[in-house]
């Protein structure tokens, strides 16, 4: 598990392959993650983007960005967390994934990024 603090909001982040789902022979691993946000600081904010960058070891790195996560822009209080599950594919066995949250303070509108920590990706057939 991968946790970065920027400007007191903690994430932490887990993934883990899914060999139900994926087809090694087809260039397809698919891995599923985990995140959790949350807001270690004295202000309320508002998770509005998001932007990964992955990075494959077969198809090399693509970019991910959009609106919050999951079909949602969480607000999230001082002391408060957000969890939520998503999944990404490969072409490899073998990458990684990393980027950043776009955070607005809901007090001012001031908008900030926080880092999401690097994700190892590995299958478990490629690591036996």
């Amino acid at each position: 598990m991968g946790t970065a603090v920027t400007h007191g909001i903690r994430v932490s982040a887990r993934a883990r392959f899914e060999p139900a789902h994926s087809d090694p022979k087809m260039a397809r691993h698919i891995f599923s993650y985990r995140i959790t946000i949350s807001n270690r600081g004295n202000e309320t904010v508002q998770l509005m983007r998001r932007h990964w960058i992955i990075r494959d070891n077969l198809a090399g790195p693509r970019e991910v960005e959009g609106p919050g996560v999951v079909g949602e822009t969480p607000v999230l209080a001082p002391g408060e967390e957000f969890t939520y599950s998503s999944a990404c594919d490969l072409r490899g066995a073998f990458g990684r994934m990393d980027g950043t949250y776009l955070m607005r303070r809901t007090a001012d509108s001031s908008e900030f990024r926080v880092e999401i920590p690097a994700i190892q990706l590995s299958s478990a057939l490629a690591t036996n």
